[in-house]
């Protein structure tokens, strides 16, 4: 029996990397989801069609989210082309919008398959199936699609396909536009997946260029969330070079959605059969209603050169924050706490633009600083995971692996 059948409610999938799939689990269940379970890199879950929406809306740490079509067996090629042909495609993909498939093979057996046979095979079958037309009986709008070939989409759900004989939508794997059908096979069971997100969920659209090393927003977010930071306590980023950590804070502190301003039709799942406009609406108003007018405590970035503070001052205007931020400029040790005490939060130089020789210098005084300034803060700081951490003079801190892209990294967390 499978989670839908169970829960009644489709079911979902947030990605992310598998360092931070126990934060995106506790986002989760505060957003009330049900049936949650952590995978290898995600985290699967059942939600109502509601909260599906909201979860796009608002998660911080997720990658990008698809929804559950169904689960068919896969031991080979032309088993899982049967399978994929007996779901009725009309009720998940609109016929003017193309449609890609992206293979993800676990195992020795999926792997032996091909990439491209598989592909090849989901592609073939969806078109095959909007030649044969909706075959009855049709699924009641907002059921949930079944496994092992049973089929059953929910509302809400949606899926490209191909032109051809059938009229249906045109596999065209190179458009920019095509909606996403994943088929990840593992253990002989080829799970199919609609990318519901578009865009990656970490461009929020508010970043700019001009800084060497940015940080990946749902990394800011992940790190903010693992040091508990909930918008109750001042917050300083000494370092905030692009502004990434202290944008991602003021979000969490007015209690916004990240994803909020993104344009109509941004998001893939306007684009599947069953979208509820009307719905998605009343899920981001809601959403709005609940944003903070101030935070429940004040914010502060500085950094030592002019320039990156007037970046990050021009990226939280675009977020829309800007004003409840105050940034200054200067050194770590040239800038005075702004409050007795708070969360102070910094991504460190790891060496990738300074010489390995200067790092331990360096970690040596902010470690002094937080000593003799900061004794009553929390501190949370993103360092590279050969660097001289020790140097820091934390002790008592703990240390969580986190990956900065390829980079491993630790976040040092003094509570």
């Amino acid at each position: 029996m499978t989670t839908e059948q169970i829960t009644g409610k489709p079911r979902w999938l947030a990605t992310c990397p598998r360092e931070t799939r126990d934060v995106l689990v506790g986002e989760l269940a505060g957003l009330g989801v049900e049936a949650i379970t952590p995978l290898h890199r995600g985290v699967a879950f059942a939600a109502d069609l509601a909260t599906g929406y909201r979860a796009h809306l608002w998660l911080r740490t997720a990658s990008r989210i698809q929804r559950v079509v169904a689960e068919v067996p896969a031991g080979s090629v032309a088993e899982l082309a049967q399978q994929v042909q007996r779901i009725d495609w009309t009720l998940w993909l609109r016929k003017h919008r193309p449609f890609m498939v992206q293979t993800i093979l676990t195992d020795r057996a999926g792997q032996g398959l091909g990439q491209g046979p598989v592909a090849d095979a989901v592609a073939q079958a969806v078109m095959s199936r909007f030649a044969l037309g909706s075959v009855p009986p049709v699924p009641t709008p907002g059921s949930v699609a079944q496994t092992h070939g049973s089929v059953a989409p929910a509302a809400g759900s949606e899926t490209p396909g191909r032109t051809s004989g059938g009229g249906g939508p045109a596999y065209r794997p190179q458009a920019q536009n095509a909606v996403t059908i994943v088929a990840h096979l593992r253990n002989g069971v080829c799970t199919l997946g609609l990318d519901t997100a578009g865009r990656a969920l970490h461009k929020r659209g508010w970043r700019l260029n001009g800084h060497p090393a940015v940080l990946k927003e749902t990394l800011a977010a992940a790190l903010l969330l693992l040091a508990g930071y909930e918008g109750t306590e001042p917050l300083l980023d000494p370092m905030c070079g692009s502004g990434t950590i202290i944008i991602e804070a003021a979000y969490i502190a007015l209690n916004k959605a990240v994803l909020i301003h993104r344009g109509k039709d941004d998001f893939a799942l306007e684009h599947l059969a069953g979208f509820d406009r009307g719905l998605w609406r009343k899920v981001a108003d809601e959403l709005r209603a609940g944003k903070r007018i101030e935070p429940r405590a004040p914010l502060f970035a500085g950094d030592i050169r002019p320039e990156y503070v007037d970046l990050a001052r021009r990226g939280a205007l675009r977020a829309r924050v800007e004003k409840y931020i105050t940034f200054r400029t200067g050194a770590f040790k040239a800038l005075a706490p702004p409050a007795d005490h708070g969360l102070l939060v910094a991504n460190l130089p790891h060496g990738q633009r300074l010489g390995q020789g200067e790092l331990p210098g360096i970690y040596a005084g902010v470690g002094r600083m937080i000593r003799e300034r900061y004794a009553r803060w929390r501190v949370a700081l993103l360092a590279a995971a050969d660097g001289p951490i020790p140097a820091l003079g934390l002790r008592g801190a703990r240390q969580v692996p986190l990956m900065n892209g390829a980079l491993p990294v630790r976040l040092v967390i003094r509570d």
